[in-house]
């Protein structure tokens, strides 16, 4: 079993065998925060912070038969011990939680992440249930504010979703433009509808721009940043000139929704075509600054 799925069982366990939703995400991001190597990353959510991947390994540990099937977390095995499964630091923290929170009420527990983590809590749609006008104001302060027209374009290549989506939260991306011919990962989070819906979790629109990819079988070989030219500079001349209707779809997005992102794979803007389409752009328009995460 993955290590990190030990420490959703033991936190579990830990609390009673029994955790509302609510209650497990805070706890968890608490000790997540604690740790000496994360292994669960967090948004900031509709209920405050949040983990796709937490809750992915949740679906597998009931397929898995470790936990019962709902809403809530709820063990199915009793009496494993599966705190004994995380390393030393790890079961020290999970105590220090426990004495710390066991007694906490979901509105304390809230309260208590909003206010020492209020980035968290920026998307929140729960906050005047349990912060005064005072608190709330404070949590503004953490919203990104900047709106100036802007195209960026990023890569997935060794992020999580978690980070991933936090970077495009930061920089106040309203759209998320995919440019991948064939938007299909092994990497949680990637594949199309998966990184559809998290978007929308967060209030960032999602289109999938298939016309604007680059099949597979071309993008095999690549050795060498003259053999990424090569293929980039085909793709400038055969793809580019045919698809302006895609290109125009992207400016008006940029002109509606003021900041856009084109995303692909690659982490190295130069080494994916998402930077030419960019390029093509700004060149139409020189008045739409780029920027690449």
């Amino acid at each position: 079993m993955l290590y990190r799925k030990n420490i959703l069982l033991a936190l579990t366990e830990a609390f009673g065998g029994k955790l509302s939703a609510t209650d497990f995400q805070k706890l968890l991001f608490l000790f997540s925060e604690n740790q000496e190597k994360r292994k669960y990353d967090f948004l900031p959510y509709k209920y405050g912070c949040f983990s796709f991947q937490a809750m992915n390994d949740k679906s597998n540990l009931i397929k898995e038969g470790y936990l019962e099937n709902g809403k809530n977390w709820t063990l199915k095995i009793q009496n494993a011990n599966f705190q004994d499964t995380l390393i030393e630091s790890d079961r020290k923290q999970l105590k220090q939680l426990k004495i710390k929170f066991d007694h906490s009420s979901t509105h304390d527990l809230i309260r208590y992440v909003y206010l020492n983590y209020p980035y968290f809590a920026i998307s929140s749609e729960i906050t005047a249930k349990h912060l005064t006008e005072k608190e709330m104001e404070i949590i503004q302060r953490f919203k990104p504010k900047e709106d100036s027209n802007f195209l960026f374009t990023i890569g997935y290549e060794g992020k999580n979703l978690e980070t991933y989506i936090n970077i495009l939260i930061r920089n106040n991306i309203k759209v998320l433009c995919d440019v991948r011919k064939n938007p299909l990962s092994r990497k949680y989070g990637f594949s199309k509808k998966t990184l559809q819906n998290a978007c929308e979790a967060v209030n960032i629109k999602y289109f999938h721009l298939p016309e604007l990819g680059i099949v597979s079988e071309k993008r095999k070989n690549l050795n060498s940043q003259e053999d990424y030219n090569l293929l980039f500079k085909e793709y400038e001349e055969n793809v580019i000139p045919e698809q302006k209707q895609a290109l125009n779809l992207i400016r008006g997005l940029v002109k509606d929704y003021k900041r856009v992102a084109l995303t692909c794979y690659e982490a190295l803007p130069e080494q994916c075509h998402r930077t030419r389409v960019a390029n093509k752009i700004h060149d139409i328009n020189i008045a739409i600054p780029l920027k690449h995460l």
